[in-house]
């Protein structure tokens, strides 16, 4: 079975810039980390105030899949898919059409909301609706506390469940595919190291290289609209002819 693992890269042709690519958020917003770190985040009414406004301006918001989103739901529906782990908030691989149990959001998602004062939920369009109605920064209206997406912070922590997901999937796959991650945050790129330790075959698609290529056994540099497409039918056509033989095996 296949488990991949994707990051940011993925997401761009649907129109949501990637962290450090030459059009990233880390160029184009040098201050962008503070948004994204909880202790900054909780501490300055200001920067929850910007946040607010990156979340109503998000192209991720309304972004639809890809092509590369829609190939992977295809090696699902082709039988070959064990686990797609992904670092991206933003659901577009359950938008394609993957099962949402098959898939671990390592960093959570961004159409949540929590306050870190209780237990209170709600949706980010509910909170959005207030912030277009004029609160700058909401808070919570059942505490008062501060309201976030449930998205990984910098500064929290990752769910231990999902991270073991991650972990036990990359434990067992044949295949371990890493798509458009630059595998610098960690511990989503320790599963690629975690994969090849227990026999998978690597696969890294990247336009740029990265810290864990000696480890692969395909680099791939082709653009991800063109190579994940052309992946996923070589790996699928590769399991589908494992089951043959399988099942050839077993009748005799």
């Amino acid at each position: 079975m296949i488990t991949i693992l994707t990051g940011a890269g993925v997401s761009t042709d649907s129109g949501i810039p990637d962290f450090r690519g030459p059009q990233g958020l880390w160029r184009q917003f040098p201050d962008y980390e503070k948004l994204v770190d909880l202790e900054a985040y909780s501490g300055d009414p200001a920067i929850r105030k910007r946040a607010w406004q990156f979340r109503e301006a998000s192209p991720a918001r309304t972004a639809e899949p890809n092509v590369a989103h829609l190939a992977l739901a295809e090696l699902e529906r082709k039988g070959a898919l064990d686990t797609v782990i992904t670092q991206n908030i933003d659901r577009l691989h359950q938008k394609a059409g993957l099962d949402d149990e098959r898939v671990v959001e390592l960093h959570g998602d961004m159409f949540g909301i929590v306050c870190l004062g209780c237990d209170f939920t709600s949706t980010l369009e509910e909170v959005l609706e207030r912030v277009r109605s004029g609160e700058e920064d909401p808070a919570c209206e059942r505490c008062g506390g501060v309201l976030k997406t449930t998205t990984v912070m910098f500064g929290e922590f990752l769910s231990p469940q999902r991270l073991k997901r991650a972990e036990e999937a990359a434990e067992r796959a044949e295949v371990f595919a890493a798509i458009g991650t630059s595998l610098q945050v960690y511990p989503a790129a320790a599963l690629v190291g975690i994969a090849a330790r227990a026999g998978a075959e690597i696969v890294i698609v990247n336009a740029d290289p990265t810290p864990y290529d000696g480890l692969a056994d395909e680099i791939v540099r082709e653009p991800i609209s063109t190579a994940v497409p052309e992946l996923v039918e070589r790996l699928a056509a590769r399991a589908e002819g494992r089951l043959v033989q399988g099942r050839h095996r077993t009748r005799h």
